[in-house]
């Protein structure tokens, strides 16, 4: 009750009517501040005093007054002209209001005493109204919850006469879709702290529903005991459903927003994101949580950073603004952004709203035609498609930017032109002509709503290719006919490109086939088995043609020769060494000279080509003396064999100084010699063994190699290279390499 008087902008006071031995007494039980004010007094000062201390004419209520409290006219309330007196002993015209209050009639009965300061001769009536036609809807119950009061606006409100609400309770008001948990709440909150305020939602008595805005409030006697509730209601159903509908258009955006593939954003006017739509962890691979609250720039790449730094303080729309992003995998992403500016009433930046399109894909299968458009994108407006409409005689009604820049007539000279004249090769126009009357005649159209290739004619008469999408509409009783037309010269010139790549891919295969077969010739052909050695090899080339070789073969009847070599590089060239190095060794078959001198000679023989060539070759030679069991052997930059000696277990590295071949024209290589032992094998091998790399980036390396060949060196030569190749497959997971590997094994009985 205190809060409501306080809340009303009227003079009101609570005054206690009594009957003390035949007399009416009456005493000011509160007083909100503006009777206060009116009367002169501190709101504290007039609590407690007699109501005839305020008024002239002996302190006493006018006689309609009196005689309205000692009726007991529930439900009735008073209003006469009277004469008040202020603290300073003025004295002021006013018209007093005496409002019957629930519980009206008895000894003890509160009243509600509204003073309105008038001057003499004012409307009684027009006074009158103000008090009943409040713009605030009000209604009082007593402490169970029974109506006894409502003023008129709440009967216009509720559709409900005071006749039919008194005796009632609100019960009858409610619309049955709140919860009863909500109106549990509001009892417990009116009984605990005498106030409660929210909304709710009520059906009028022709049973529509509405909503108010309702401020409930317990009025308690001097013992503190609820006596009444009052109830003062503003209608918000209208702000309520204009609340619906907005959140209704944001969710039907958010759920556009969210289905569309393309990233939709806003931004505050720092250029920090405040929307993100779902799309952006499809282009970017973010989640939203993670784009709201960043800056723009923060996963542009370090160009773009440096020249998009002043758009979100520009306030300048910009449209098809190719973007180049960071994906949070790493890889470039590169979009086509548009951004217009909220502006508030004063011009002031509010902050952006705006689209990403991904066109990656595109721009990777249209490079040439991008790299030609790059800077024209970057500040075009329109749409990168020449959009032309026509009308069913074939006359042009709209011709946009992009038509002019692509067909060399502006919008004023294309307007009114018949379109075949424009843009159509002639040889083309008769065919043109036929088809739109044939359309126009059956409704049939074979070009219309696909997408097909076809020839255009520039403003030079200059032709070229063009990718067109036309569409008929009907309006009223005729049709008009956009098109959408696509310059597709540079995405022709890419597939020319694509198709002489395929020729050149086509010859090259061919060279790999004859590598492969000169390849084929070179390694022996069969491992060579005696009483007292045996020697195989195996080569498993990289890319189909290995830059690897091997041989062994018989000097005289005493010597076996034994050679390992690696060219870098791969496919044809190194092939073709292959063979001239093959063909330089094999040509020494009469000649009586050291492994040193043979190394010797062939990089003399083969330095002017490999020079030439950007090309060189490590190389290992040994020769074998089958009658005195002696090694000799000499190295050019080659990973040194392994010789492990059964017998003893122990491994030997069998290397000599010797530069690779290739480098200079002369070069002294070191030779050494080794007798030979029972059980000693040697395993010859490239560094694509020992090099090859498994997924966590490791080595196979020299250890692993020593450990197979250590378990397995009783075996066959054959049997040894096996368990190699199946270590290696296990260790790096894969029967794909990315060098040569090539081994040879020689197995001294």
């Amino acid at each position: 009750m205190e809060q409501l008087i306080q809340q009303l902008n009227f003079n009101l006071l609570v005054v206690r009517f009594e009957r003390c031995d035949g007399k009416l007494l009456s005493t000011i039980l509160r007083a909100n501040r503006h009777a206060a004010k009116l009367l002169g007094y501190a709101e504290h000062e007039l609590i407690g005093r007699p109501l005839a201390s305020i008024l002239a004419a002996g302190g006493t209520l006018p006689a309609r007054l009196l005689e309205s409290v000692s009726m007991s006219d529930v439900g009735s309330d008073s209003c006469i002209e009277a004469e008040i007196i202020t603290k300073q002993q003025q004295h002021r015209h006013a018209l007093l209001s005496l409002s019957a209050w629930p519980g009206h009639g008895k000894e003890g009965s509160d009243f509600l005493l509204l003073v309105l300061a008038s001057q003499p001769g004012d409307d009684f009536s027009v006074m009158r109204r103000v008090i009943e036609q409040s713009a605030s809807a009000m209604m009082i119950t007593d402490a169970i919850g029974i109506i006894e009061y409502v003023n008129p606006k709440f009967s216009e409100l509720t559709g409900y006469s005071a006749d039919e609400l008194l005796g009632q309770t609100p019960k009858v008001l409610q619309s049955g879709k709140m919860p009863r948990e909500y109106y549990q709440s509001m009892w417990d909150s009116l009984v605990n702290s005498g106030e409660w305020q929210g909304e709710i939602q009520n059906k009028h008595k022709q049973g529509q529903d509405y909503w108010v805005y309702e401020r409930v409030s317990a009025i308690k006697n001097p013992k503190g005991d609820i006596t009444h509730f009052l109830a003062i209601e503003e209608d918000v159903t209208q702000p309520k459903a204009v609340e619906s509908a907005l959140a209704e258009s944001e969710e039907r955006f958010r759920q556009m927003a969210e289905l569309s593939g393309e990233w939709l954003w806003e931004q505050d006017a720092q250029g920090y994101y405040l929307y993100s739509s779902v799309a952006v962890n499809q282009i970017l691979g973010f989640s939203r949580t993670e784009i709201i609250g960043k800056h723009y720039t923060e996963w542009l790449t370090l160009q773009d950073k440096q020249v998009q730094t002043g758009f979100s303080t520009s306030q300048l729309a910009f449209h098809a603004l190719v973007n180049h992003y960071r994906h949070k995998d790493g890889h470039l992403v590169i979009t086509e952004s548009t951004g217009l500016p909220i502006l508030d009433e004063q011009g002031q930046l509010l902050k952006w709203r705006g689209v990403d399109r991904d066109i990656t894909i595109k721009m990777q299968f249209q490079n040439a035609l991008i790299e030609s458009e790059k800077r024209t994108r970057l500040i075009i407006e329109s749409s990168i498609n020449a959009i032309v409409i026509m009308d069913a005689y074939g006359i042009v009604s709209d011709w946009n930017q992009r038509a002019e820049k692509m067909f060399g007539w502006s919008a004023d000279e294309a307007i009114g032109q018949r379109l075949d004249e424009l843009i159509i090769p002639q040889r083309f126009q008769d065919a043109h002509r036929q088809g739109m009357r044939t359309f126009l005649e059956t409704g049939v159209g074979p070009i219309l709503n696909r997408q097909i290739e076809h020839v255009a004619k520039r403003r030079d008469s200059s032709e070229f290719p063009v990718e067109v999408s036309i569409s008929p509409l009907k309006l009223g009783n005729s049709y008009i006919f956009s098109g959408f037309i696509h310059d597709i010269s540079g995405r022709k010139a890419a597939e020319q490109q694509i198709r002489q790549a395929q020729v050149d891919l086509a010859v090259t295969r061919n060279e790999i086939k004859i590598a492969q077969q000169i390849q084929s010739n070179l390694l022996p052909t069969a491992p060579l088995k005696t009483d007292d050695f045996e020697i195989t090899g195996f080569c498993w080339p990289a890319d189909k043609i290995g830059g690897d070789y091997y041989d062994y073969f018989y000097r005289g009847d005493a010597q076996l020769h034994i050679v390992i070599a690696d060219v870098s590089g791969h496919a044809i060239g190194p092939a073709l060494f292959m063979v001239e190095t093959r063909s330089a060794l094999r040509g020494q078959t009469h000649s009586v000279v050291t492994s040193a001198e043979t190394l010797a000679a062939l990089n003399r023989f083969l330095f002017e080509d490999l020079n030439q060539a950007d090309y060189f070759i490590t190389l290992f030679y040994m020769q074998v003396d089958l009658v005195r069991q002696q090694l000799s052997y000499a190295n050019a930059g080659h990973p040194p064999p392994l010789l492990f000696n059964c017998r003893y277990e122990q491994f030997m590295e069998l290397d000599a100084d010797g530069l690779i071949v290739g480098i200079r024209p002369e070069v002294a290589f070191e030779e050494k010699t080794l007798q030979l032992a029972e059980g000693d094998v040697i395993l010859f091998y490239t560094d694509g063994l020992t090099e090859a790399e498994n997924a966590q980036a490791e080595f196979f390396g020299l250890e692993r190699t020593k450990a197979i060949f250590r378990e397995h060196a009783s075996e066959t030569p054959q049997a040894i290279i096996d368990a190699l190749i199946d270590g290696l497959k296990q260790f790096c997971q894969t029967s794909s390499f990315v060098d040569d590997i090539s081994l040879m094994v020689f197995q001294w009985r």
